[in-house]
């Protein structure tokens, strides 16, 4: 009687972990047809510029059960910055900002994860950016985890994402002194990644 309890007990508690023991960090491919990043910039004190990068590529390993983000990458295209504004644009191309002939992408690279909440966290993450390198805290919540429902109908996730950097740590200085372009920078990230 005895070794049928311990054989139903150890049954019992296999089947209760087996979602755990099956659950593996898995690659999502972030989609670039719903991607965007904004960042903005106050001009002059009197209102933010907007803009965003147009050309981005990345992925990232992530364990669900666990909540373990364990890598992860994007590329931006620094080429492809657009705020609406041709001359602006040709201006944030240059050397007073990004550079793009020296420098062609913009990269951040995973380097942990905390979770916050339920389906929220925070990333940090090395920001390369003009060659330099820096740490930076990137706040994120999970908005959905599904199977889509319509197009590639893959497994996704839809995630939303802030940050708040200074340029001039990455050595980007053009009119901060004068009051022309503020130092603090505004970044949002809103994008879906599918399952690999």
């Amino acid at each position: 009687m005895k070794t049928k309890l311990a054989t139903a007990t150890l049954a019992a508690t296999l089947l209760s972990t087996a979602p755990l023991l099956q659950a593996e960090p898995t690659r999502f491919q972030v989609d670039d047809e719903h991607f965007s990043m904004v960042f903005e910039v106050m001009h002059i004190g009197y209102a933010p510029v907007m803009g965003m990068f147009r050309e981005v590529k990345g992925e990232f390993v992530y364990d669900e059960q666990t909540g373990e983000l364990s890598s992860g990458e994007l590329a931006f295209k620094a080429n492809s910055v657009f705020s609406n504004h041709d001359k602006r644009d040709d201006h944030l191309r240059n050397k007073d900002f990004l550079d793009t002939r020296r420098h062609k992408d913009i990269t951040f690279t995973v380097t942990g994860f905390e979770r916050t909440g339920d389906n929220t966290g925070v990333v940090t993450g090395d920001l390369t950016l003009l060659g330099k390198t820096n740490p930076v805290d990137v706040d994120v919540t999970l908005n959905k985890a599904d199977v889509y429902p319509f197009g590639h109908e893959e497994y996704t996730l839809g995630l939303s994402a802030s940050a708040v950097i200074k340029r001039s740590d990455w050595g980007m200085t053009y009119g901060i002194d004068e009051g022309m372009v503020g130092d603090e920078v505004v970044l949002r990230f809103a994008f879906e990644a599918i399952k690999d």
